[in-house]
């Protein structure tokens, strides 16, 4: 049997399950169809504690996708755990400690983004 890949908003809602269950703070769903020059429809932007907590929140987050079929295209930072990066081709998932998002700004640059504030 073939799978089905999963829409985009189906990749949002399940990869902010994942962020949820390991209680990740600040999370935005920012809808990029809109924007000049986006390159996927949609980041999902969270918070980590530390740089554990940010790669355990990338775990969670691969391991609900790929409980649903879903493998991503490119992973960057799991070792470090600053900024992770998970791309899923029309959704791409960062997930940051405090200092590292409040450096790179991401919804600043992307400003004209619809953005979705997610309880923790």
């Amino acid at each position: 049997m073939t799978r089905v890949a999963l829409d985009a908003k189906s990749i949002t809602r399940i990869a902010v399950e994942g962020l949820q269950d390991t209680k990740g703070r600040d999370i935005v769903r920012m809808d990029l169809r809109k924007s000049s020059g986006a390159v996927t429809d949609f980041f999902i932007i969270c918070t980590g504690t530390s740089d554990t907590h940010v790669k355990s929140l990338a775990e969670s987050v691969m391991k609900k996708m790929s409980e649903n079929g879903e493998k991503p295209i490119s992973r960057e930072g799991v070792q470090k755990g600053e900024w992770v990066l998970i791309d899923y081709g029309n959704v791409v998932i960062h997930i940051f400690l405090k200092e590292s998002r409040m450096f790179y700004r991401l919804e600043d640059l992307w400003g004209d983004a619809d953005f979705l504030h997610i309880p923790d």
